[in-house]
């Protein structure tokens, strides 16, 4: 992840939850010390260690230690990082910490549970841009954490279009012939496709990748006949962990699944503090 817009969404995030001060831990001393430990409560794929130690650089002095690295499995009760500092500062960052964790281990552990249930590497599974808004690095970190694979970041990042845009150009053929007028030469053209006569237009008007829209397994398989080598295709569309086995082999290149980020189940994970015990 970049460095620096890292840091910039992390203090972005601990300026919404500690807005001029956390009152909670007003009444410690200032230089009290504390150490802790972070604590998977289920199993999964583990995501975001570089967040703490950036988060506690921010609020003040402390040490955090990862024990498993990102991408690496984890069961209840594994302890993933050890952490020293200020109470302060242990305590005021401990909930954008463990936020951002959560949600980032959930993604990573779907994706590659979504992986493991295709069983096919010669199809790549991808997000899409249906993040929530201000986590889309993290959101994509995740994913490849997982062992999937990042669809475009941004607007930027290639040219997609999808039903609105044809409609509003007349057709398959009439938008790419428009678009084409406009892009660079390194900036990729994908068409959303729903039909056979669609997918020709696409082919004969020399997209870069061809989405196949909400087309079952044997229409893929079918369709991705009438494609050259030179363009790749995507699936997409109502693909969710009970249907991905049955698209092994169809012969796409991708299969992208809005679910993995904006359908998110955190992985359980606690921060316990050394040798506290409540009354």
């Amino acid at each position: 992840m970049n460095p620096i817009i890292l840091k910039e969404k992390i203090s972005e995030f601990l300026k919404e939850d500690l807005g001029f001060d956390d009152l909670s831990v007003a009444f410690l001393p200032g230089e009290k010390s504390l150490s802790g430990s972070f604590v998977a409560k289920q199993s999964g794929i583990i995501c975001g260690q570089e967040i703490p130690q950036i988060t506690y650089d921010l609020l003040g002095t402390a040490t955090y230690k990862p024990l498993i690295p990102d991408g690496s499995p984890v069961k209840a009760g594994d302890v993933i990082g050890t952490v020293s500092g200020t109470a302060a500062t242990l305590l005021s960052g401990e909930r954008v910490t463990l936020n951002l964790i959560q949600r980032m281990s959930g993604i990573a552990t779907q994706t590659a549970h979504l992986v493991d249930l295709l069983d096919d590497s010669t199809i790549r599974i991808t997000d899409t841009r249906k993040t929530a808004p201000g986590l889309r690095l993290f959101d994509k970190y995740a994913i490849t954490v997982g062992g999937g694979f990042n669809h475009r970041f941004d607007l930027t990042g290639g040219i997609m279009l999808k039903d609105n845009h044809i409609a509003l150009a007349g057709g398959v053929a009439q938008a790419l012939r428009a678009v084409k007028q406009h892009v660079g030469p390194l900036t990729p053209i994908e068409v959303e496709v729903e039909t056979e006569e669609e997918l020709r237009q696409a082919v004969a008007g020399g997209a870069d990748v061809i989405m196949f829209d909400n087309q079952d397994p044997e229409t893929i398989r079918q369709w991705q006949r009438l494609v050259p080598q030179t363009i790749k295709i995507e699936a997409s569309g109502g693909i969710t962990e009970a249907s991905i086995s049955t698209f092994k082999g169809c012969g796409a290149d991708f299969i992208s699944i809005g679910n993995l980020t904006n359908d998110v189940s955190p992985l359980d994970i606690s921060f316990l503090v050394a040798g506290v015990v409540k009354s």
